[in-house]
């Protein structure tokens, strides 16, 4: 272990990153606590960050021994932020953190020793991406084992939910394990017991975290972002789905049965055991055709898009799904459990809501809705007042009522317009890759399926996937026949899910224009926020 070094005058400088919720305000006051109770001069401020993920709260803190001050004459002066390139300590309580220190400055790898938890909590920029916008973790450990002294990395998050605590704990742990800070184990733990209530799962947190940084190596491993294929039961939780099971296991290769098994999971979910068949109906008539056009050669790639691309299709995002998902008990229970909250505290959850005429036509039968949605007296009234934002408290009575009743609709969503609408566009897409498989465009009709990726979300986001989505099924037409076709669909994907602006997609459509294929450049497009949050 290393410790920080003492300069005679200069105190130890520490910056703690963390989120709402995961106590690093605790964190800052245990260890000004230590400090103090071994005389030494302590002082901690905050930074405050902002909302939704954009940055977390920054606590400094600056200790000097007490003798250091005596010396001088006079009580030290400690400074109130920290500076790039003078901190000696850097904790981070989620990885993204980590990153966003060094972007600050923070770490230097002529002194900073860099702490941090390897789990992520996605920011709301990944979440809302057109395709997969998680942030690769092993760039930030790279960049740490660059930018620091030393730098240690675990999943700091798991050892405080195995201990019942919170990750303030495990970090503090972290910390006293890995020798960083003049002070013996001994003083850590008296420092957590003082706090009285909830001690004993702190100062389990406390151990697991001090092991972990006591043993952790000279540089940390890099974090498996693999996913591993979902597995296949050997009987379904349920006798009424076992005949689903045993169907996926008889008339489908092994390489799809696992995601067909995610996708009847998904679709049970999410509307009912006949909504599941359906769709295996669907994958069966895919598989069919995908044996007749030589798919075993190409591993079953039709059948595995299928079984993938049409479950997310067929669970579309609307007003009742979102409805559901917000009055779940396990909601509320993950919420519970992400704050930190005790069995004797009420917490309750605030959602921002703002429907749009669309949505609210989408849960009108078909010809109610479209009348609705065509009149431009009657819809207006509707808009104008259904139209406003409005923060409501899924916990109260009133609110969780209403979003129950709602979320209820689901066993009406086959009558309803918006099902009709994605019932539509689901059949044009299913039937533009198999003309294109049936006339020996393989490569480019498994493509297709994939270009579904690019439809999610509700509201501005579904209808911003959706338009791109329209422009590749076009490319799609365009480039049959041709032998570099699926990979210029696929690139054309790419470019679709860079950037919200839908930049690069026009600019990949112009360079195959300039390639002499005919393509309709797409229209430039103007980002609309998510109306029910």
């Amino acid at each position: 272990m290393s410790k920080i070094t003492l300069h005679p005058g200069t105190p130890i400088k520490i910056a703690i990153l963390a989120m709402g919720g995961q106590g690093g305000g605790v964190l800052a006051d245990w260890i000004v606590e230590m400090a103090e109770n071994a005389g030494w001069w302590a002082q901690t401020t905050s930074v405050p960050g902002v909302a939704q993920r954009t940055g977390a709260t920054i606590y400094y803190l600056e200790l000097l021994p007490e003798a250091a001050a005596q010396a001088a004459g006079r009580p030290p002066t400690l400074a109130m932020m920290p500076t790039p390139g003078d901190v000696d300590l850097v904790v981070a309580a989620e990885l993204m953190e980590a990153g966003r220190a060094m972007q600050r400055g923070l770490v230097s790898p002529d002194r900073s020793t860099l702490i941090t938890s390897s789990h992520r909590s996605y920011a709301v920029g990944e979440k809302a991406a057109l395709g997969n916008g998680i942030a690769d973790p092993n760039k930030v450990i790279d960049a740490g084992r660059e930018a620091a002294k030393r730098l240690m990395c675990f999943d700091l998050q798991a050892m405080a939910e195995r201990a019942g605590s919170v990750i303030s704990a495990s970090l503090f742990g972290a910390i006293a394990g890995s020798g960083a800070l003049p002070f013996e184990r001994a003083a850590f733990e008296h420092t957590i017991r003082r706090g009285g209530k909830g001690a004993e799962a702190s100062l389990a947190a406390f151990a697991l975290g001090f092991e972990a940084a006591a043993a952790a190596p000279a540089a940390p491993a890099p974090v498996d972002t693999a996913r591993p294929a979902p597995e296949v039961p050997a009987r379904a939780a349920s006798p009424e789905a076992e005949p689903l099971l045993q169907r996926v296991k008889s008339d489908f290769p092994p390489v799809a049965q696992g995601m067909l098994v995610a996708g009847l999971r998904r679709l049970i979910d999410y509307q009912d055991l006949d909504y599941a068949r359906e769709y295996l109906d669907t994958c069966a008539k895919f598989h069919a055709l995908d044996a007749t056009h030589g798919g075993e050669a190409s591993s079953w790639a039709l059948t595995r898009a299928i079984a993938h691309r049409l479950a997310v299709a067929m669970s579309y995002d609307d007003v009742i799904r979102v409805a559901d998902l917000k009055t779940r008990g396990s909601r509320f229970e993950r919420v519970r459990t992400e704050v930190g909250a005790k069995a004797d505290q009420l917490v309750y959850t605030t959602e921002y809501m703002h429907p749009r005429l669309e949505e609210i036509c989408g849960t009108l039968p078909t010809r109610l809705g479209q009348w609705l949605l065509q009149s431009s007296s009657i819809g207006g009234f509707v808009k104008r007042h259904m139209e406003k934002g409005r923060r409501v408290q899924t916990g109260t009575l009133r609110w969780f009522i209403a979003l129950y009743l709602v979320a209820g609709m689901r066993r009406f969503r086959r009558k309803l317009l918006r099902h009709q609408i994605e019932t539509g566009q689901l059949q044009a897409w299913l039937a533009r890759s198999t003309r294109l498989a049936s006339t020996g465009d393989y490569a480019l009709a498994v493509e297709v399926l994939h270009c579904r990726r690019i439809v999610k979300g509700y509201s501005g986001t579904h209808d911003r996937g959706d338009q791109r989505f329209s422009s590749l099924m076009e490319a799609a037409e365009r480039l049959a026949g041709r032998t570099d076709a699926a990979e210029h669909l696929r690139g054309l994907l790419t470019a679709a899910m860079a950037d919200e602006e839908g930049r690069q997609l026009r600019t990949r459509l112009g360079t195959l224009r300039e390639m002499g294929i005919d393509m309709k450049i797409a229209p430039a497009e103007h980002g609309v926020a998510s109306s029910l949050a």
